[in-house]
């Protein structure tokens, strides 16, 4: 039989490039030419003139009646999606479908927030905002619990869907990193959460604790670590980044924290919802969550959300949201049909959050958000309110539409990247195997050598 040479093709066949390996690189480079052109569009959108000042764009009324709409639109894309086994008794709170509708509306509300200049509501966003971050711990520690990933697959494809479109937009349009301020808690939020499960999955395995025990444990030590941070003067370290960094962190110091925390407590409250609504709906019980769920937000509205000077608020902010998040969430879930149900069109609005986040400051308001963009001719600030409407819609409907697709491309650099990285390290690992392979061989032929001279 006849051995392949060293180089020979086969040999190279059974050991392709790193390059070879990687079937998605002509998507990412394709996906890459995508984004440069979305950063092109959103440059051309950040400088476009004509525009005028978004203070004079100030207007309450229309504010609302945006949420009447997006109301209707809710309604009218209203799903029931009934789970696969009727007789199961489970009831899924918080599923993907129904954080992603969550999301849609809080994102509308902050959009909104922006364009009309809506100050009166700035609680409320604030509120909102907090409740975002929360979904990071919370949505990461269920992750990391389950899964126990702490693969660095796991780390790459989290940054990069987190920070790799907003750097690029940040970098390309020229305005600080400070803008986008909710890329930040969410990667400090991420790797917080990481963190802290770590811990409990290395208490459990290593020191025997058991799996309550265990992550109150790294729960309460992330805790101490938070209070030693940001209750302290070493939180003044955030301003060697900025002062807006600085307050943006401290606004939201406990926020994926206390998502962690109900992330450890999602199965006493599965159990709880399967008692409530699961084979029989305790009317009683749901009349009971709704009217506390109520109950929540207006002792949070009453005693801090009503406050007229956000320099008052702020500082209790990070204490007092969590009571209108619990008292909504309770609401939501207050019965096994409504974790059933969603709508779609907020679901559609909250799968492409983190685009349209950073986009609205370059495409559906410019100048660094400082001004409104005209596109329709007479629909400045002095105006006619259709022709504002309109051109309202016209920006909106391309906002939306780069969003979109600047998610879509995101995502593709995404799942190939991280795919780059997973053959890089099998690679890396193969040729250690291989190389401690050769050793150990060496290592065995020694003694082989060494008999058959003293035989001799």
């Amino acid at each position: 039989m006849e051995l392949s040479p060293p180089n020979s093709p086969m040999k190279d066949h059974q050991n392709p490039t790193i390059m070879e390996s990687w079937k998605g690189k002509k998507e990412f480079v394709l996906a890459q030419l995508k984004v440069a052109a979305i950063l092109i569009i959103a440059v051309i959108g950040d400088r476009w003139e004509p525009s005028y000042p978004r203070n004079e764009n100030h207007n309450m009324v229309l504010f609302w009646i945006g949420h009447a709409v997006l109301l209707a639109a809710t309604i009218a894309t209203w799903k029931h999606t009934p789970p696969r086994d009727a007789s199961s008794d489970r009831v899924t709170i918080l599923s993907r479908h129904q954080t992603e509708e969550w999301k849609g509306w809080m994102q509308f509300a902050f959009i909104m927030y922006h364009y009309y200049r809506a100050w009166s509501a700035y609680n409320w966003i604030r509120v909102f905002v907090s409740s975002y971050v929360w979904m990071t711990g919370f949505g990461n520690f269920l992750y990391f619990d389950k899964k126990k990933d702490f693969s660095l697959e796991r780390v790459v494809s989290m940054f990069i869907r987190i920070n790799y479109f907003p750097l690029l937009l940040s970098w390309a349009t020229g305005v600080s990193l400070d803008l986008y301020y909710v890329v930040p808690l969410h990667t400090e939020g991420f790797f917080m959460t990481l963190a802290t499960c770590y811990l409990a999955i290395k208490l459990e395995a290593s020191a025997g604790m058991s799996y309550w025990t265990s992550r109150m444990a790294a729960i309460f030590v992330s805790l101490a670590l938070h209070v030693a941070f940001f209750e302290t003067r070493a939180v003044d370290f955030l301003l060697l980044f900025s002062k807006e960094i600085h307050f943006r962190f401290q606004a939201d110091k406990y926020s994926a924290w206390i998502g962690i925390l109900c992330g450890a407590l999602m199965k006493k409250a599965l159990e709880y919802m399967s008692w409530a609504y699961g084979t029989v709906h305790r009317s009683g019980v749901a009349w009971t969550q709704r009217i506390v769920g109520v109950g929540l937000i207006a002792v949070w509205y009453f005693e801090f959300g009503s406050m007229t000077d956000k320099y008052q608020y702020n500082p209790v902010h990070p204490y007092v949201f969590v009571l209108a998040m619990i008292g909504w969430l309770m609401i939501r879930n207050s019965s096994k049909y409504l974790t059933e149900c969603h709508s779609t069109f907020l679901e559609f609005l909250g799968r492409n959050t983190l685009e349209t986040y950073v986009l609205q400051f370059h495409l559906f308001m410019n100048h660094q958000v400082q001004h409104i963009p005209i596109v329709i001719p007479g629909s400045g600030p002095d105006g006619n309110i259709v022709i504002k409407t309109l051109n309202m819609l016209l920006c909106g409907t391309i906002f939306v539409s780069v969003a979109v697709l600047a998610r879509k491309v995101t995502v593709t650099t995404q799942t190939t990247f991280v795919d780059l990285v997973s053959i890089i390290k099998k690679k890396v690992w193969r040729e250690e195997d291989e190389n401690g392979g050769d050793d150990e061989k060496e290592q065995e032929m020694k003694p082989m050598v060494v008999t058959n001279a003293e035989t001799a």
